[in-house]
């Protein structure tokens, strides 16, 4: 019996009349077949009051409630293997030209000018836009003012997991905060976080996870938040397409061979309309279950009549 969750990171969107959303434009055929022998629902990852985002649903989705906003600092750090000395700290600092996130080459001369400007701070350079600042506090004003925007310091994830836990993500805020939880992390070769992740080389670190005799298997992909960021509604419809075949299509393979569960579900909302995360609850298939073969979808408009499962009161509040 395997028991597996994917996270199809940002996958949803707002409901708007009369516009299809993603998760309906993209031909999902292997999703929309288990979504017709499964059980649709509806998950509250946000708890009320903090932001809609991974760093606040994906602790949800592993089983632990924030109390308040998450400090992004110490996940990119452990993600990425940066260490905190005693004493310091770590920030996530992003990188923006006006309202959008600065591309490589901006964001490159950014982390320059930062590192100048911040002796006795280690800036590291992460994927995109970001980068993480590690010193002692406080923050340096440079890293606080354009074009820097500094995440804000909150709550630290705690230990809630043991290795029979096994995350396969790209390193960023899954693989973070898994690590920092006491999962097991694997990084596949080629895993992005992008639309341009390899998603059949996170099938096959599934595959060996599942052998391994891996209690739970989590895998998260983020290529549909990072077009829905970009404002690209095209890109992401692609991505939830190449997921669909490339990484869901093997997984349910799996589960039909030896038999349990498989979960799918979005972590948060982001509108390719704005760019911009959404706290309303995310749709869920859970397969296989007590589904009617009627024709439904992993979507936003068909699980909206369906039950709301509260993550945020079933998860285990700190």
């Amino acid at each position: 019996m395997v028991r597996i969750l994917i996270i199809l990171d940002g996958a949803s969107e707002p409901l708007r009349a009369g516009v299809a959303t993603s998760l309906e434009r993209a031909r999902t055929p292997v999703l929309d077949e288990l979504a017709r022998t499964g059980d649709l629902s509806r998950l509250r990852t946000t708890p009320d009051g903090l932001p809609a985002g991974s760093e606040t649903a994906i602790p949800v989705l592993l089983g632990w409630v924030p109390p308040a906003p998450v400090a992004r600092g110490p996940i990119e750090a452990a993600a990425h293997g940066v260490d905190i000395p005693a004493g310091a700290r770590a920030w996530r600092v992003d990188v923006f030209t006006g309202r959008d996130r600065a591309d490589r080459e901006v964001t490159n001369r950014a982390a320059l000018a930062l590192a100048s400007a911040a002796p006795g701070h280690e800036v590291h350079r992460l994927a995109g836009h970001r980068l993480l600042v590690v010193g002692p506090p406080p923050l340096p004003i440079a890293a606080r003012v354009a074009p820097f925007v500094a995440w804000p310091e909150g709550a630290e994830v705690p230990a809630r997991l043991d290795t029979s836990t096994v995350v396969i993500a790209a390193r960023g805020a899954a693989s973070g905060i898994a690590r920092s939880m006491g999962a097991a992390v694997v990084v596949p070769a080629g895993a992005t976080g992008g639309v341009d992740s390899d998603l059949a080389a996170k099938a096959e670190c599934a595959r060996t996870a599942l052998a391994a005799g891996a209690r739970w298997l989590v895998v998260h992909v983020g290529g549909a938040d990072e077009a829905a960021h970009a404002r690209d509604a095209g890109a992401k419809a692609a991505f939830l397409e190449r997921a669909d075949s490339e990484l869901i299509a093997p997984l349910a393979e799996e589960v039909r061979a030896a038999g349990g569960t498989l979960q799918v579900c979005p972590d948060h909302a982001c509108d390719p309309a704005t760019g911009w995360h959404d706290a309303e609850p995310v749709p869920s298939l859970t397969w296989p279950g007590g589904g009617s073969r009627r024709s439904r979808r992993l979507t936003e408009r068909d699980a909206a009549g369906q039950p709301l499962v509260d993550l945020t009161r079933i998860a285990v509040a700190a």
